[in-house]
């Protein structure tokens, strides 16, 4: 229901907008440009043509861009930092916070880059050099270095008094970081309890020990993991001396697993969730015919594979009108199980103390449904064909096709992260041809087995 309302308030926010580009006066489109938020301004330039996002690029409060660039695709924000100048992509930069602005840096040009590090503070440009030291999808990049920290040994009332002198908290403080003289990480303690504490009370008496920090290395899918499972809105991050680094804040998260999401829907169809849906024609051109040259050459695979069989194709038609309808069949059963295992591995679910009991798991269930649906099919090509054999090869063909699919399923996906390749972008195809070639080959070999004999 919420996203169908977030779909439903993008979908009314484009239609004015494209009203009141349409109508060739911009005040209009300034005004409501500039009532919404970085993210939704984001979301609206993502859905327009070049040439318009360039407009309403060009009408955004320049306070808000560097937020704005954040929270689109690296495709549109290219397009978006081709229409700015230096001075102004340094201003966007400089107001950022040092995690997004770790996000955007490999993006910028590199004079830009060279004009923001020379314009920010000894103290942030260590902080930011250091975040970029760690992998991209990793805590140490996710984290916000900005946290502020106080001693264990000292009383409630001295922290009130700094942070009254401090002035301000930094944005998403929900914790202070208790830490020792070399900054090691010891606990933590919310603001709600620090503000209801008594003033003499030390913070090691009422500090929260319990929650763990994550390693600056941690991969962000397990910390959207260890978020889900533990209801956190922050988590301290350390390096491998246990000395604190920062901590990561659920708007992150949240940004995590929609990414996540993305990924994994359109990795299927062989899609990048970075990709600009109104690219030029080239670019996008050349992003698919990768995958369509790939599935063209399985494709042939599969056609060689029919080709093997041109006899029984030949003397019983009714083998290629039915033969498709095993290939469809096991490619459904196998997409079914292998967006099950991509998802459990995407949620560390799986491993290999449990690998072999989804795999029986798995078997079982394709010799169920195998058995069920030969009977079905070949129940329904004997009253229409009037032939035993055609039927009896019809229904086994069905049954190992979905064992073929439910090993595929769930060897493929482990297989493919073992080698290094994400089972989201390349399962789909490799299972379609597996399925294919299977369905194809059972079919016709006991066609040609038991109706040529």
């Amino acid at each position: 229901m919420a996203e169908t309302t977030r779909q439903d308030k993008t979908a009314k926010q484009l239609r004015l907008l494209e009203q009141a580009l349409d109508s060739g006066r911009l005040g209009p489109v300034k005004r409501l440009v500039n009532t919404l938020s970085p993210a939704e301004i984001g979301n609206l330039l993502e859905s327009l043509p070049s040439a318009k996002r360039q407009v309403v690029w060009g009408l955004v409060d320049a306070e808000d861009d560097g937020e704005v660039l954040v929270h689109v695709g690296e495709d549109v924000r290219e397009d978006l930092l081709r229409a700015m100048d230096t001075d102004e992509i340094v201003a966007a930069a400089e107001s950022l916070d040092i995690d997004d602005l770790a996000d955007l840096f490999e993006d910028l040009p590199d004079t830009v880059i060279d004009e923001v590090l020379k314009s920010m503070d000894r103290e942030n440009r260590d902080r930011l050099e250091h975040m970029l030291t760690y992998a991209e999808d990793t805590a140490g990049r996710l984290m916000n270095p900005d946290v502020v920290t106080v001693r264990a040994d000292v009383s409630v009332d001295v922290v009130l008094r700094y942070l009254r002198l401090r002035g301000e908290l930094p944005e998403g403080t929900h914790h202070l970081y208790v830490v020792s003289r070399r900054r090691q990480y010891q606990g933590r303690i919310s603001l709600a309890q620090l503000l209801t504490a008594e003033p003499a009370d030390a913070i090691n008496r009422i500090m929260d020990t319990d929650q763990p920090a994550i390693d600056a290395d941690t991969p962000v899918s397990e910390v959207a993991q260890r978020f889900a499972n533990h209801d956190w809105l922050s988590a301290p991050v350390v390096d491998e001396n246990n000395q604190l680094l920062g901590h990561i804040t659920i708007d992150d998260v949240v940004d995590i697993i929609r990414d996540q999401a993305e990924h994994q829907a359109l990795g299927a169809a062989g899609l990048d969730e970075e990709e600009d849906l109104f690219a030029p024609v080239p670019r996008t051109t050349k992003r698919r015919a990768i995958w369509l040259g790939i599935n063209l050459l399985t494709a042939f695979l599969a056609s060689w594979v029919i080709g093997n069989f041109e006899n029984v194709l030949k003397q019983v038609v009714a083998c290629a009108v039915l033969m498709p309808i095993v290939a469809s069949m096991g490619g459904v059963a196998g997409t079914q199980v292998q967006t099950l295992m991509i998802r459990a591995m995407a949620l560390g679910q799986v491993s290999a103390s449990n690998a072999m009991f989804l795999l029986r798991k798995e078997v079982l269930v394709a010799l169920a449904n195998g058995v069920l649906w030969a009977l079905t099919v070949g129940s329904i090509a004997l009253l229409i064909y009037h032939d035993i054999w055609l039927a009896t090869a019809f229904g086994a063909a069905m049954v190992l096709n979905l064992l073929a699919a439910a090993l595929t399923g769930v060897f493929l996906p482990l297989g493919l992260r073992r080698i290094g390749i994400d089972p989201a972008l390349a399962g789909g195809v490799l299972l379609t041809t597996v399925t294919d070639c299977c369905g194809f080959a059972s079919f016709l070999g006991l066609s040609t087995v038991l109706l040529l004999r």
